[in-house]
Order: C-alpha cells, then structure tokens, then sequence
C-alpha cells in the first residue's frame, strides 16, 4: 500500500474532468497549477486525493494561513492507492495541535487489515532491576544481610522437598532481597533536558498561538514571535547544559577507569535515540 502525504502546495479544486482522482469536498472551487499537476500525478500513478473527499467545515479542511489571517488555503494533502483508498476512514486538519509551523497538522484516520503473526513474541514479564546500583558499597551490603538472612530460613527444609518446590523458593528469596535493597531500572527517556521548565514554554507559545488564531492582531503577532522565540532560546540552552554534562560524565568515566559506563555512554552519543519496537499483536 502507497500513502503520499506532505505539503504539496497544491490548491485542488472541485472539476468534474478530474473525478474519480479527486473528491467534491476540497476546500477550493478550482485547482491552481500545482493543483493540476498534482492531479495529473496522481492519475498517472493511479492514485486518488483522499483529502478532498471527506465533508467537514472549511475551518476543519485549510491547512495553512497567511500570515495577516485573511488567507485560507488547502495546500497539504493525502494520497493513496486507488485499490486501497478504502482504508482511509477520515481527513482533516487540526488547529489545536501545536507544532510551531504556519501549516496545521493534518490527520488521517487509517485502518488495514494485518496479518497476524502467529508465533507469539516473547514478553518479558517482571520488573527490570537497577544491578549499577551493587556498585555502591552500601547497596551490595545491604544485598548480601538480605541474601544471607532469606537463605538461612531456607536451611531448616527438609531434604526430600520436591526439587521445583525448593527452585521456586530459591528463585523468590533472590527476587525479594534484590527488590528490596536495589532500585528500578528506569527508562531512557527520547529527551532527557526536557523538564516541566520546558512544558511551561510550550503551554505559554500554544496560548500565543490560538490568541493569534482568535485575533490575528499586529500585538498577538509580535508576542506571538517573541513567545517563539524565548522558547527556542530555552530549548537550546537546555539541550547545550545536557550535553555538557554528559561529555563531563564520560569524561570522569575515563579517569576513574569506568569502561562500561564509558562506553554505554558514547553508543548512546553515536547511536542516538533508539525507539522501543511495538510488535502488531492484533
């Protein structure tokens, strides 16, 4: 299944010469040239503009506006193959979503049929374990008290006890010390400068934004950039202070011979953001 989708800067309009391509719901009443070529694109390619085809308000189909407010246009689209257009249920675009861009998001709402993989993917079950954490002196002492204690409970079983009863007994006495005396291993997170400071820049440029959406003012403008623009600068020096850090802490790694916290530390710089796999399951 091909999906085309972007900013075409293409005002599709309604004719009749270029249906089925193209829907009676567009925003425009006549496409301009790139709109045309767009069209002629998608027919060559036998593709439909599934963009024009869904009834919602005009408020609900522009997706880009000039920078006065007086302006509406429909320039970004969503294109599918014509065998499968059936599995775009719904197209429009979204005012609330803010992504600090003169075009509002558009979405679509897609639905395909899978297939499911049979063989069941392994899920790890449990809570993973923090074991940097038996590096600090305190930790690992109180590990082995807890340890020493739940295994000395154990030496009053009977020798004869069923050997899977004796595993699991085993297996739980580690499972509780190391839980009790190590922390959770927490997760990496995709930006680990961005505090509740940041979140607070980003409600503050969102309020600008649907003030200058409500009242495209001269005033709303300007705070509007200047919201914008203490935003940028706080994000920027956030990621800056972060990264020095970072290097500061693989630097101290290097001294004090900390191999494996060195470079787990330069793969993270190398490598970068990693997204956990989310398998299909349905």
């Amino acid at each position: 299944m091909k999906i085309l989708l972007g900013d075409f800067n293409a005002k599709v309009g309604r004719e009749n010469i270029f249906k089925p391509t193209i829907g009676n719901e567009s925003l425009h009443q006549d496409s301009n040239d790139s709109g045309v070529r767009l069209v002629n694109f998608a027919t060559s390619k036998n593709l439909v503009v599934k963009s024009t085809m869904f009834p919602h308000r005009n408020i609900h189909k522009y997706t880009w506006t000039s920078p006065d407010g007086n302006i509406h246009n429909q320039i970004d689209h969503v294109l599918i193959d014509r065998s499968r257009q059936s599995s775009i249920l719904d197209v429009r675009s979204v005012k609330e979503a803010d992504c600090d861009s003169d075009h509002y998001p558009v979405f679509a709402k897609l639905r395909e049929r899978l297939a499911v993989n049979k063989k069941a993917a392994q899920k790890f079950e449990g809570e993973r374990l923090n074991l940097r954490k038996l590096n600090e002196l305190e930790v690992k002492e109180k590990y082995q008290i807890e340890i020493t204690n739940r295994f000395a409970a154990l030496e009053n079983l009977y020798v004869d006890e069923d050997v899977n009863r004796a595993w699991e007994n085993i297996k739980e006495n580690i499972k509780t010390s190391a839980k009790e005396s190590l922390e959770l291993h927490e997760l990496k997170q995709h930006k680990p400068w961005f505090d509740t400071e940041c979140l607070d820049f980003l409600d503050q440029r969102k309020q600008a934004k649907m003030q200058w959406i409500q009242d495209s003012s001269r005033s709303n403008v300007d705070n509007l950039n200047n919201v914008r623009r203490d935003a940028s600068r706080h994000f920027r020096n956030k990621k800056k202070a972060y990264l020095k850090a970072k290097i500061e802490e693989l630097e101290t790694n290097s001294k004090i011979n900390n191999i494996r916290d060195l470079y787990r530390g330069i793969n993270d710089f190398k490598k970068g953001y990693q997204p956990r796999t989310i398998i299909v399951k349905g």
